[in-house]
């Protein structure tokens, strides 16, 4: 699995002109930073790392906020066709998101909500599968805690913040850390709603600039491409490591 992941760091610290007589020199010296040079000087390359950052962020927040509360009210609270409505959520699992782009791009426009960050996080506030996560969550949570909070007078709000919420940390930063991967790794909603190039995400900005690999300036300078875009996801990933591993394993458990 690290294979690709090695082999296409070390190319992109190859020099242009010696990968295209030999790719296999890959394995030896010399390395060079000219292509990560050529990345960070493109004027909008930190723009688009931008948005990205901006999109990805919202889009977590917003899944965290929603599927918390909503994972807490289908596993804790009582309501006419909770089962049925749970059943429904699951249900856009199987729906694939191209099976609603073109009335989602008519909604988005008549909006007028296309070329804007709210445009592009709105889509991925909609997580059936964060809902399913946080529901069987919070349904491994003993209930006494709930009772407990009750006979000390605290209300249903106050259980969920104080009491609940602190207790689903592990799966929440498991959540927001998938959430985050899928929406920074986004390209079709993307490629679709932003149209200008100042909106454009990390993805679709670099798939712009190089269109094909006919119209690269390089092999190495490709390969520093895919390295800049998915550095701030592995920097991510090894910050909540610990809480992914011990969320997965807790669930594992119940």
């Amino acid at each position: 699995m690290a294979a690709p992941l090695v082999w296409t760091l070390l190319l992109s610290l190859k020099a242009n002109s010696e990968l295209m007589r030999d790719s296999g020199t890959a394995f030896s010296a010399p390395y060079t930073l000219e292509n990560y040079r050529a990345v960070l000087q493109g004027s909008s390359a930190f723009r688009w790392l931008l948005n990205s950052l901006i999109v990805s962020t919202g889009t977590m927040i917003g899944v965290l906020i929603l599927c918390s509360l909503a994972g807490y009210g289908f596993a804790r609270l009582e309501f006419p066709f909770r089962r049925t409505l749970f059943v429904f959520v699951l249900l856009g699992l199987a729906i694939p998101e191209q099976a609603v782009i073109l009335p989602r791009h008519q909604l988005f426009a008549a909006l007028h909500l296309h070329n804007s960050y709210p445009g592009l996080i709105l889509p991925g506030l909609a997580g059936p599968f964060g809902v399913f996560f946080m529901t069987q969550y919070f349904r491994a949570i003993p209930r006494e805690l709930d009772e407990a909070a009750m006979l000390d007078g605290a209300s249903r709000l106050r259980i969920f913040w104080k009491v609940l919420l602190p207790l689903t940390l592990p799966a929440q930063a498991t959540l927001g850390v998938f959430t985050f991967l899928a929406a920074w790794n986004d390209y079709w909603w993307p490629l679709i709603s932003a149209t200008r190039s100042e909106r454009f995400t990390l993805t679709v900005g670099l798939a712009s600039a190089q269109m094909n690999y006919a119209q690269t300036s390089g092999l190495g300078f490709l390969m520093a491409q895919a390295v800049f875009a998915s550095l701030p996801i592995l920097i991510v990933y090894l910050l909540f490591q610990k809480q992914i591993v011990r969320a997965i394993a807790g669930t594992s458990g119940r």
